[in-house]
C-alpha cells in the first residue's frame, strides 16, 4: 500500500502540471484558507531533495501565487468594507494596523487563519494599495522560502525515504505554528493582566 501511495506521489511530482497546481492552490489559500497551499509547497519541496522537482521554481510559483491570491482578498475586502465594520476581526485589525501598519502583514502569514482575514480587512479598511503590495511581496516570498526550505531540508535529512521527510518537514511546519500560537496567547494574557492590574490601581487611587 505504502508504495503505490509513493509511486503515486512520485508520478505527481514529475508532472509539469505540479507548478500550475502549486500556483494555483497559493492564489485560492488567500481567500479560501482551506487549500492545503504550504503542506503541498512543503510536499514539492520534500522531492526537490532528490532532484524531481525544483526548489527555485517551486518556491517562485508559490510566492507569486500567494501574492496574486492576497490581492484577491484584499479586493474582496475593499468591495465588502460595509459588511465588515462592525466585526471584532475588523475592530482588532484596524487597531493593529494603526499601530504597526504593513508590518501586521508580515506577521499575519504565520498565524493560522490570520492571513485571509488581516488582507480582507486592509482592503475594508482602505490601507493604501500600494503599501499593501510592498508588505505582502515581503510576507508572500518570505513564506514561500520558508515552506520550500522546510520541506527541502525534511527531503535532504531522509532523501532514500521521501515519506519521512515529509514528516519530518510538516513536523517542524506546526512545531513553529505552535510557538507562535504559545507566544500570542500569553502576550495577549500579559496585556490583559496588566491592563486589570492598571485598572485595579486607578479604583483604588479614586476611591482614596
Amino acid at each position: 500500500m505504502s508504495h503505490a501511495i509513493l509511486d503515486l506521489v512520485n508520478q505527481v511530482m514529475s508532472s509539469p502540471w505540479l507548478y500550475v497546481a502549486l500556483f494555483g492552490l497559493a492564489v485560492l489559500d488567500g481567500f479560501f484558507p482551506i487549500v492545503p497551499a504550504e503542506t503541498s509547497v512543503i510536499t514539492a519541496a520534500v522531492f526537490a531533495a532528490s532532484g524531481q522537482t525544483n526548489l527555485a521554481l517551486v518556491i517562485l510559483v508559490a510566492g507569486l501565487g500567494a501574492f496574486v491570491g492576497d490581492h484577491i482578498s484584499y479586493a474582496i475586502g475593499y468591495k465588502g468594507a460595509g459588511r465588515l465594520r462592525n466585526k471584532k476581526a475588523f475592530v482588532w485589525a484596524r487597531k493593529a494596523l494603526d499601530e504597526r501598519g504593513g508590518q501586521v502583514l508580515v506577521v499575519a502569514r504565520y498565524i493560522p487563519g490570520g492571513r485571509t482575514a488581516t488582507t480582507i480587512t486592509m482592503g475594508a479598511v482602505r490601507f493604501p494599495l500600494r503599501k499593501f503590495t510592498f508588505f505582502d511581496a515581503i510576507a508572500a516570498s518570505s513564506w514561500a522560502v520558508y515552506s520550500g526550505l522546510i520541506g527541502f531540508f525534511g527531503g535532504m535529512a531522509f532523501e532514500n525515504d521521501p515519506i519521512k521527510g515529509l514528516l519530518l518537514g510538516l513536523g517542524i511546519a506546526l512545531s513553529i505554528t505552535a510557538v507562535v500560537e504559545a507566544v500570542r496567547f500569553f502576550r495577549k494574557r500579559s496585556q490583559r493582566n496588566h491592563r486589570e492590574l492598571v485598572g485595579a490601581a486607578q479604583g483604588a487611587h479614586r476611591d482614596s
